[in-house]
Formats: structure tokens, C-alpha cells, sequence
């Protein structure tokens, strides 16, 4: 993948005086993170993180040897249809040049005018699977704690797309906030998992345009595509989902579907600078990922980007999926809430 400002199809200038950035509410870092680690695991936790070892990690690792195959990764999103919406939830289909996105409301939330706040969510699923449908208890919760209308890209997927495609859809989906009378400083980029790369590297491309969002949250966010730092990492033993072999797999998936599109692979860690959005991180202490949450910390907080990091102990990759079952799931989802609220007050 190319730099995030010369992606192909990426929109041309925003118009306005609403393109014009605003002074912050808040100071620069002083050049270190804060880290918070947070309590836990409860027994529910431990529970699930056991399940996860004796079955997920297994498969993954089965699948990590042949993952050209024609799985059909489709099916985790249309077994998605079957969680019943919570009560009072209001859904709209999106269309965008490429893709579709879903715009979301909780109950009690007030609709999308352009006056508030709003969440551009980004769904994990290693960029070849999930979708609107798996993610809707998590964006549901992100919207009722927030009090915000969150929009979810349904970005296109590899292997049959680049992780660059997905990259211009989501881009696609900010321009459609922005058409909408929404300025920067209400806007807010979430994602988590692979959607976490998807929102800093768009989060990259909109600084080139002078654009920035009011905050970035990244929960259990993969961040570097890069095998060998994962793999050396201690977390590799005690990640209940994820072995060795799941990120050799992922990066020759990412790798073959750039090389078809003629793109290069995109590391956005290699292209921290001042000017990006203030960032929660919400990542668990026993996840591999956890290095790539630590990594981005020090680096964002370097450039100056306010970042704060909450580590969950002996919680699974993306345990915020499991709300309610898991009550730390809940207390995170709690705290981005407060986070995103506070970011665009």
C-alpha cells in the first residue's frame, strides 16, 4: 500500500470554512504515554479465555497452514443476523462509491444532522471477514455510551480486495460525514482489531488533507502488519486466540492481495507525525497485540499525540465483542464512551 494520501480513489479537497482545523481542548503530550492496568479477569473471563485456547487458537492454527483456501469467511457476518438488536436501535443502510456502511442509533440517541457527535467505526476480522452484522452488540454499546450515532463501513475484503480498497471505503465514509454537514472535531474514528490499522491509516491520510478528527480509539488494535516483533513477543504463549502462525498466514493474504492491485504494504507506524488525532487504546494484557498497542503509544505520544493506553489482564483479543457476558467488556465499552464524549464536548 501506498502513503495514505496517494491511495487510489482518495477524495480531493474538503470545502468550507468547516475544513478549517480548530484549536484543541487539550494540551500536547509531554512525550510519554500513560499506561493504566486495569483489574481483573474475572471468573466469566478466565471461562472464556479458556474456551478460546481449547478451540479458537486450535482452528486458527489449523487454518493458518492452508489459508488460501476458499474458507467461507462470510459466514461469521451472516451468523452476525442472528444477535437480536437491542430494543429501540435504529439502522439505515449507507451506500458508498464502492461499499455500503451502516449508520447506527441506540435508543435515546439523537439522529445524525450534523450537529453532534458521531463514532466512524471500523470493524475487525484480519480484513477477510465480519462485518456490519457480527459487530452490531459492540457498535450498539459504543453508540448508547457515547450518546453518539456510530457509522459502520462495510469495507470491501481481502483476498478478492486490497487492504487499501478498504482503506478508500472507509475514506469514503468520512467524506460522506463531512457532506453531511459534520466537522472534523465531531467526528471520531474507532475501530478494533485489524480495524484499528484502518483507522490510523485513514486518521494518516486525512492529516494530509489538513483534516483532523476530534480522537482515535483502538480496541485489541492490530497496528503493524510486520510478523517477526509479534512472534518474538511473550504474549505469543499466553494469547488465547492467536499463535505464530495466524500472523505468517495474515501477511501473505495482505501481501498477495497488494501485490495484485500493484500497491505496496502500508505500515502505519512507520509514518507517525504531529498533527494526528488524540488516541485511547484499549488492548488485553495477556493478547499479542499488546505489543503493537505499546509500540504506537510511545511513538504517537513522541510526536506530540495525547495517548493513553488501558491495559485488561488475562482478558481475550477484542474480549468487548462479549458484552455483556464478560463485565470487564462492559466496563471497557464504558470508558470509550466517556473517552469519545469527552473528546468532542
Amino acid at each position: 500500500m501506498t502513503a495514505p494520501s496517494k491511495l487510489s480513489g482518495a477524495p480531493g479537497p474538503y470545502v468550507g470554512a468547516a475544513s478549517l482545523r480548530k484549536t484543541r481542548k487539550y494540551p500536547v503530550s509531554d512525550g510519554a504515554p500513560v499506561e493504566v492496568v486495569e483489574g481483573g479477569p474475572s471468573l466469566t473471563a478466565r471461562a472464556v479465555s479458556l474456551a478460546c485456547r481449547l478451540t479458537v487458537r486450535p482452528a486458527l492454527a489449523l487454518g493458518s497452514f492452508v489459508p488460501h483456501l476458499p474458507w467461507p469467511f462470510g459466514v461469521l457476518d451472516q451468523l452476525g443476523k442472528a444477535l437480536v438488536p437491542e430494543s429501540g436501535t435504529v439502522r439505515a443502510t449507507i451506500g458508498l462509491p464502492n461499499a455500503t456502511a451502516q449508520l447506527v442509533r441506540a435508543r435515546g440517541v439523537l439522529p445524525a444532522d450534523g450537529n453532534r457527535r458521531i463514532v466512524l467505526y471500523m470493524h475487525g476480522g484480519a480484513f477477510l471477514t465480519c462485518g456490519v452484522n457480527s459487530h452490531s452488540r459492540i457498535v450498539e454499546s459504543i453508540s448508547q455510551y457515547a450518546d453518539s450515532p456510530v457509522l459502520v463501513v462495510d469495507y470491501r475484503l481481502i483476498p478478492r480486495h486490497s487492504v487499501g480498497e478498504a482503506v478508500d471505503d472507509c475514506h469514503d465514509a468520512y467524506r460522506w460525514l463531512r457532506l453531511r454537514g459534520y466537522d472534523p472535531d465531531q467526528i471520531v474514528l474507532a475501530g478494533d482489531s485489524a480495524g484499528g490499522y484502518l483507522a490510523l491509516t485513514l486518521a494518516q491520510r486525512l492529516r494530509e488533507l489538513g483534516e483532523e478528527p476530534a480522537a482515535l480509539v483502538g480496541i485489541s488494535p492490530l497496528l503493524q502488519l510486520a510478523k517477526e516483533p509479534k512472534q518474538a513477543h511473550p504474549n505469543i504463549h499466553t494469547d488465547a486466540m492467536f499463535g505464530p502462525g495466524a500472523f505468517t498466514a495474515l501477511v501473505g493474504l495482505v501481501s498477495r492481495a497488494a501485490g495484485r492491485r500493484g500497491e505496496d504494504v502500508y505500515e502505519p507506524l512507520d509514518h507517525i507525525q504531529p498533527g494526528l488525532p488524540r488516541t485511547l487504546i484499549h488492548v488485553s494484557g495477556s493478547e499479542v497485540l499488546l505489543h503493537d498497542a505499546r509500540l504506537a503509544a510511545r511513538r504517537l505520544a513522541a510526536a506530540g499525540v495525547p495517548t493513553e493506553v488501558r491495559v485488561w489482564r488475562g482478558q481475550i483479543h477484542d474480549f468487548q465483542m462479549a458484552a455483556p457476558l464478560i463485565p470487564e467488556a462492559d466496563r471497557s465499552l464504558r470508558q470509550i464512551g466517556q473517552y469519545i464524549r469527552e473528546a468532542t464536548e
